[in-house]
């Protein structure tokens, strides 16, 4: 009898008996260069007629198999290996799936086509290299498969563009080929387990934690705005009034810089690792880590002179169609321009940026709620620059003297400022 009339595929192999073994483990890391999924079938001839294996088969020829597998194999695989019979013949299958490509069998690297293993040419194994992270957003399954997007429509909907639930998942790149969730659509979807952490604390190092912010389980897209909304309202700028006619002003960082940072850490993030990037906040300065580091053929020089290449495809394609980036490679050279090249440690499986601070930070995070807006200004301003004086306050406010004076009384009798020390040496401190 044949195997129900099936034949040989690009994902599918016939070997006749288990003195092939290694052949047909080779012919499994060649389907899994090309599709991340392969099955090879012992005891059944090329034309797909079952012959069955001879002699004993029982539990020591599984583990035989797979130590042979975990011998020749890399990167390691964990395959599934069972029995099957057929009219009383028994065959072995050996079923695998994986994107950490490219793989090798006994140090041979092979791609299938069509039927046959065909050997990878050198330029074309940096190809695969780079193609790792691709495919795992797009071809791995989600942990869940029981999935919604309404935040993610929504953000469409507010650009004002239209969606059609029939094909949205289709058409944003959240299937894999067997037609699954992939990990794209995990991470986009309104509810998963993805959490993105912002931590602070309060000297230059981990010693002292001051507070732990999680945002996420729920769409990436809304999440990564939560956290740049909470990073930049910690953004202080002192002004100096003192240094000539016009006005300086100094921001703690550099908001676009931690932008691109941010934006960048969060599309070439490799995902699959379940481990989401993070920013991490010192008493001197930020620092966001991303994991996975640069593409085995892309260079620091590439890296540092803009040369944009995304390692999530699909994520890019969705962030640029509800213009959350722009697809011209200046995020480096900006980052570059304003903290140079020693912003970034780039290491084998992580990637930190770190933007150093101007000044120290008071890094209170100021609630505005219920005040007007003159009392916000004012607020505002107090905030920024806490030495100021009276004058400088009403000045930089944009409201007169007398007007200042009693606005200060109602932030103080709010609790949201007090005075420390004296009227010459003290300053201001805000609650």
């Amino acid at each position: 009898m044949k195997l129900a009339d099936v034949y040989e595929t690009e994902t599918r192999e016939f070997k006749a008996t288990l003195a092939e073994l290694d052949k047909g483990i080779l012919s499994l890391t060649a389907m899994l260069n090309k599709s991340g999924t392969g099955t090879v079938y012992f005891g059944v001839g090329d034309d797909g007629e079952v012959l069955g294996l001879s002699g004993t088969i029982g539990a020591s020829t599984v583990k035989k198999i797979g130590t042979r597998i975990a011998e020749t194999v890399r990167p390691a695989i964990v395959p599934r290996i069972f029995f099957e019979e057929h009219e009383g013949k028994t065959i072995i299958v050996i079923e695998a799936s994986g994107y950490n490509k490219p793989y090798s069998a006994g140090g041979e690297y092979r791609i299938r086509i069509g039927s046959e293993n065909k050997k990878i040419a050198p330029d074309l194994l940096g190809e695969l290299f780079f193609s790792n992270a691709q495919a795992l957003i797009d071809n791995a399954e989600a942990v869940h498969q029981d999935l919604s997007f309404n935040e993610l429509k929504q953000l469409y909907l507010i650009k004002g563009m239209t969606i059609d639930d029939g094909t949205f998942a289709r058409n944003m790149g959240l299937l894999t080929k067997r037609g699954t969730y992939n990990y794209l659509a995990e991470i986009l979807s309104d509810v998963n387990d993805c959490s993105i952490k912002v931590v602070r604390f309060r000297g230059k190092d981990k010693q002292e934690m001051i507070s732990r912010n999680e945002y996420g389980f729920h769409c990436l897209l809304i999440a990564m705005k939560q956290v740049y909304e909470y990073v930049t309202a910690l953004n202080e700028v002192r002004v100096d009034l003192k240094s000539g006619m016009e006005r300086k002003e100094t921001p703690l960082f550099d908001a676009e810089c931690f932008d691109e940072a941010w934006v960048n850490a969060c599309l070439h993030n490799r995902w699959v690792k379940n481990i989401p990037p993070a920013v991490y906040i010192f008493s001197d300065r930020l620092e966001i880590v991303s994991t996975g580091g640069l593409p085995v053929d892309f260079t620091k020089e590439e890296f540092f002179a803009g040369v944009s290449r995304p390692v999530n495809l699909s994520l890019q394609k969705i962030m640029g169609q509800l213009d959350m980036i722009e697809q011209t490679g200046h995020g480096v050279p900006k980052i570059i321009g304003v903290y140079g090249k020693q912003a970034f440690d780039i290491a084998e499986n992580h990637i930190t940026v770190t933007i150093p601070f101007a000044f120290e930070p008071s890094m209170n995070r100021t609630n505005y709620d219920g005040l007007s807006q003159t009392h916000a200004a004012v607020l505002k301003v107090i905030k920024n620059n806490p030495a100021l004086n009276l004058d400088e306050i009403a000045e930089l406010a944009g409201i007169g003297r007398t007007r200042t004076s009693q606005i200060i009384r109602d932030l103080k009798d709010l609790r949201k400022i007090e005075r420390v020390g004296g009227r010459n040496k003290g300053y201001w401190q805000v609650n």
